[in-house]
């Protein structure tokens, strides 16, 4: 009896979460973790942005990276300077030749111990050489593509989109579905910048005509002002402060009520930014997001805390934005959009409404034939096929997945092999009844004997659905989850619920089962 009971209550719970789908007037009643499952882009319209990750950029930044850890390493004053010539860094291969040869094993040392295994490092003769493995190349490329996709869903989520799918495609494209977006103008400007913030000290003893010629001395780079391209400043290289030590940033208001950028740096950060403040008071430092400065502020006195404030003539959207992309990270390699497509709600109200009258006449012609055929059993089987219906809705929706077109078209095969597989036992305990057992007994077997196929066929078609979610894309994988879950549901209703309401039907009695001839 136990058993019986707790068959009908996962069926009825199941069944309770597909109500705010089924009736949405009804979802303020449920608790919040029970919600409408969502409608994909081809049935709420919105915008498909394809993206493009520049793996190619990226690798030239690594390059220039190693090029100036390398040289950082080699004249630390601290642990001994290497003399060493010739530094440069040719299609990502960074070499040096050094000038003693007792220092060969030395540099090596320095080097290996400063970028430990992230780079492969040999040497012929004096001459050492620096490259990464076609195999270290590869993970940085995954690397680069996972924390895209995470960081574009964390700035998608910050501007209050709805279900965004995010997924990666082809081993360097993020594909993004963005269902009720009519506009995705703003989404693009945000989640394409790189956000790469780095603070710099200003190089006061460049004069403004060198400035003007282009002429940067070693060390130093002309970096333009974001609001004002046209007029640059001097910044050094070296990198006091990076972005990533921020820990969060919001949009503020200063003391003359201007809209600035609060920020707040971690353990890390707050003790170099603290050190840079402190050393350098009077002197300017840059503020500087993907290549360009933000503003170039005096330092007054030494800010401790890992607090700051970033000005620069920002309207209240820009400084929103601006805190949106800092808090959510720089990105590791430059996006660019390479498709895009906009489908109107129009198209998928019709969708749906269509889709509507489809399953309707579906469903009822099968309802139909299982009554038609079966009698009793066969309205049985249509309550159970109902509640399969339900389950897979209330189960999806738990599990956040987003309806397609292609889910639809999974649910209705579901249906179809959760008709055949009531049929299957119907069919055995026919013949048994024929063979002259007793009803009771005709009933048990025919569930008992039929099992074995029906879970062939159901294992069956998971084991492809688990397969087309592995390897598909889009809306493969859509049609794959819907399938997958009405797989596991039809195996439960067909094979547990039918068979405890027939128990019911039957009552412990012999009855005639009216659809046997």
């Amino acid at each position: 009896m136990f058993k019986k009971l707790a068959i009908i209550f996962v069926a009825v719970f199941c069944v309770l979460l597909a109500v705010p789908t089924m009736m949405p007037g009804a979802a303020k009643y449920f608790p919040s973790w029970i919600r409408p499952i969502p409608l994909g882009l081809d049935l709420k319209g919105g915008a498909q942005l394809l993206l493009e990750v520049d793996t190619a950029t990226m690798m030239r930044e690594k390059s220039a990276q190693l090029y100036e850890e390398t040289r950082s390493a080699l004249i630390d004053r601290d642990k001994g300077v290497v003399r060493f010539s010739n530094l440069r860094n040719v299609d990502g291969t960074v070499s040096f030749t050094v000038r003693d040869e007792a220092d060969v094993s030395k540099a090596k040392g320095r080097l290996k111990s400063v970028l430990g295994n992230t780079v492969d490092i040999d040497s012929d003769g004096r001459v050492i050489t620096l490259s990464y493995s076609d195999k270290q190349k590869e993970e940085m490329v995954s690397d680069a593509l996972t924390r895209s996709i995470e960081i574009v869903r964390r700035r998608i989520d910050a501007l209050g989109t709805k279900e965004p799918s995010i997924q990666t495609q082809g081993g360097k494209y993020i594909l993004i579905q963005l269902p009720g977006v009519d506009n995705p103008e703003h989404i693009k400007e945000l989640i394409g910048q790189t956000a790469k913030m780095t603070f710099h000290l200003v190089n006061e003893n460049v004069p403004a005509e060198q400035v003007a010629s282009g002429r940067a001395p070693a060390g130093t780079e002309f970096m333009p002002y974001m609001e004002s391209p046209d007029q640059k400043v001097a910044v050094y290289s070296r990198v006091e402060v990076s972005g990533e030590s921020l820990k969060d940033s919001q949009a503020d208001f200063d003391q003359n009520n201007m809209p600035v950028v609060s920020t707040v740096f971690d353990a890390t950060g707050a003790r170099r930014f603290a050190k840079l403040t402190t050393e350098h008071v009077g002197e300017r430092f840059a503020i500087v997001l993907d290549g360009k400065v933000l503003s170039a502020p005096v330092i007054r006195e030494p800010i401790p805390g890992g607090r700051g404030q970033i000005s620069g003539g920002f309207t209240l959207q820009g400084a929103k934005d601006l805190a949106v992309l800092l808090r959510s990270g720089a990105l590791p390699a430059p996006l660019s959009v390479i498709e895009e497509r906009t489908v109107g709600a129009g198209l998928g109200a019709d969708t749906i409404e269509q889709g509507k009258i489809g399953s309707a006449v579906g469903v009822l012609f099968v309802l139909i034939f299982m009554i038609f055929f079966y009698r009793g059993f066969g309205l049985i089987a249509n309550i159970v096929l109902l509640v399969n219906l339900a389950m897979i809705i209330g189960i999806s929706a738990l599990f956040g997945a987003t309806l397609t077109l292609p889910g639809i078209a999974g649910i209705v095969l579901t249906l179809g092999m959760a008709v055949d597989a009531n049929i299957l036992p119907f069919e055995r305990i026919r013949d048994e009844v024929r063979a002259g057992v007793p009803t009771l007994r005709a009933v048990d077997i025919g569930f008992h004997r039929s099992m074995k196929t029906v879970l062939d066929g159901n294992l069956t078609n998971l084991i492809c659905s688990l397969i087309l979610f592995q390897f598909g894309a889009g809306p493969i994988r859509g049609f794959a989850v819907t399938l997958s879950i009405g797989v596991i549901t039809t195996l439960f209703t067909c094979l547990a619920l039918s068979k405890v309401l027939i128990d019911w039907y039957m009552n412990g009695k012999n009855k005639k089962i009216g659809y046997i001839k």
